[in-house]
């Protein structure tokens, strides 16, 4: 469901005003809470491939990443072998990055490896959630941290378990992408249509 009204008087969203699929994003997935395994799986993959590229390009790669990474399955994914690696290297809809690719092989085997020890990724990355209470509404996007305390003891728990490319910096983009933190603007729409939707009655 969208919470952003569009229009030529609508406040600038914190991005992706212009592009459809981009401004979506924005409204309905970045900094909504995310569970699950595949879904969390892909939020940290996807990650990782969008370093050193533009998000939007992510984005527009996205269905085709889901296709050829069995939806994110862990199970799957982690039964990849090297002639699955060859055959996403010449995949043209993806990002065609060994490396990337190698890492989301091995990310998914290290959720594998959780699961036999009784353990989750939900529950792991959950566990760096930082008390929101504790946290203001940034007045522009120069404010918003590249990494956190949480996010590089994240980093480091995730490859303490064998998890690659989740540095720092990749580890919070994650967290923002999976809701563990809410890093929209003090004047972003969204915030103001949440704000709206408690308070029907204040003027706008």
């Amino acid at each position: 469901m969208r919470t952003v009204a569009d229009g030529a008087d609508a406040a600038p969203r914190c991005f992706g005003d212009g592009d459809p699929l981009y401004s979506a994003y924005h409204d309905d997935e970045w900094g909504v809470p995310v569970h699950g395994e595949s879904a969390l799986l892909e939020r940290i993959a996807l990650e990782g491939f969008q370093s050193g590229l533009s998000w939007i390009t992510v984005l527009r790669k996205r269905p085709a990443f889901r296709e050829v990474f069995a939806g994110f399955d862990p199970e799957q994914v982690a039964a990849f072998g090297p002639d699955d690696v060859e055959r996403l290297l010449t995949d043209a809809r993806i990002i065609r990055n060994r490396m990337k690719i190698e890492a989301t092989v091995d990310n998914a085997r290290a959720v594998v490896a959780l699961h036999d020890s009784g353990r989750t990724l939900d529950e792991l990355i959950w566990s760096f959630a930082p008390d929101p209470a504790l946290r203001e509404r940034h007045a522009t996007f120069g404010d918003v941290p590249a990494w956190t305390a949480e996010s590089k003891a994240m980093s480091k728990a995730l490859k303490k378990e064998g998890f690659r490319f989740i540095g720092p910096t990749t580890a919070y983009a994650a967290m923002q992408a999976c809701g563990l933190v809410d890093d929209h603007l003090a004047t972003c729409p969204v915030v103001l249509g949440r704000a709206r939707a408690v308070s029907p009655g204040v003027a706008t």
